[in-house]
């Protein structure tokens, strides 16, 4: 029997350890490496290219959402949480199970058994794939607060504080920050409905700026307006954007 080669990925020890003893059961499933946070998950994932995860949710320094949004390694994702109120959201990102911790063993058996099917599936596009889950990323239960990016094997977290301006670049976005730029794959929208609404504005349908990052609006042709950021940078605004602009700032 050709086993499923699994990483653990899971913040709590005893947790960790649960798992893998009800694991042993399961001849099907090898576990080659657990780890405690989504940084060491990130790395781990990209050297051994696992078949399957166990992933936690709410980790430190990197959720397991935030992971998800930075893999280019597509295993199979299974779900491990605490918390019941992230169940609809990772079923909505089409993982292949969703474990509510502590669960029994008999219940662990049926999202090995899901995870065994999906992986000897011959389908080219996997429902339970990392792929899938990061296009179906959920919504934010609250404002954004933090936006993660990968460059290179470096990934960083960028602050809404340290946020600037959004561009659009076709499937994904340019997003300037106090630091620099970086690239994210990602939508205009899923910007728009997730950022704080009252700090920032979609002037345009390839620009959403932070209100407190824009020195003055002027005039720019017929019918439209630049924005001048405090940096010196102009950007066009749209007369939708115009007319947010205006209610935001009442002028």
């Amino acid at each position: 029997m050709k086993k499923i080669r699994t990483v653990i990925i899971e913040d709590e020890t005893p947790a960790r350890e649960i798992l893998k003893h009800y694991l042993k059961d399961f001849p099907e499933i090898e576990v080659i490496a657990e780890c405690a946070d989504g940084f060491s998950g990130l790395k781990t994932i990209s050297t051994l290219k696992p078949e399957l995860v166990f992933l936690d949710i709410q980790m430190p320094r990197l959720t397991g959402f935030e992971l998800l949004e930075v893999m280019t390694e597509k295993p199979v994702i299974i779900f491990t949480t605490a918390y019941d109120q992230f169940a609809i959201k990772a079923f909505e990102m089409n993982a292949v199970d969703y474990l509510l911790k502590p669960f029994p063993k008999e219940r662990l058996g049926t999202a090995v058994k899901k995870a065994a099917e999906k992986i000897g599936s011959t389908k080219d596009e996997d429902p339970g794939s990392s792929q899938n889950l990061i296009e179906k990323l959920p919504v934010p239960a609250s404002p954004l607060n933090r936006i993660v990016v990968r460059k290179g094997n470096a990934i960083n977290l960028i602050t809404v504080d340290q946020l600037k301006y959004i561009e659009a670049q076709d499937d994904y976005v340019m997003i300037y920050h106090s630091a620099g730029k970086a690239l994210k794959q990602q939508s205009m929208k899923y910007f728009e409905e997730n950022l704080p609404v009252k700090d920032f504005v979609r002037v345009h349908r390839a620009y959403i700026v932070k209100v407190t990052e824009i020195k003055r609006i002027e005039p720019y042709g017929k019918d439209n307006h630049v924005a001048i950021l405090n940096s010196g940078e102009k950007l066009p605004v749209s007369r939708s954007g115009y007319k947010l602009l205006k209610e935001e700032l009442n002028f």
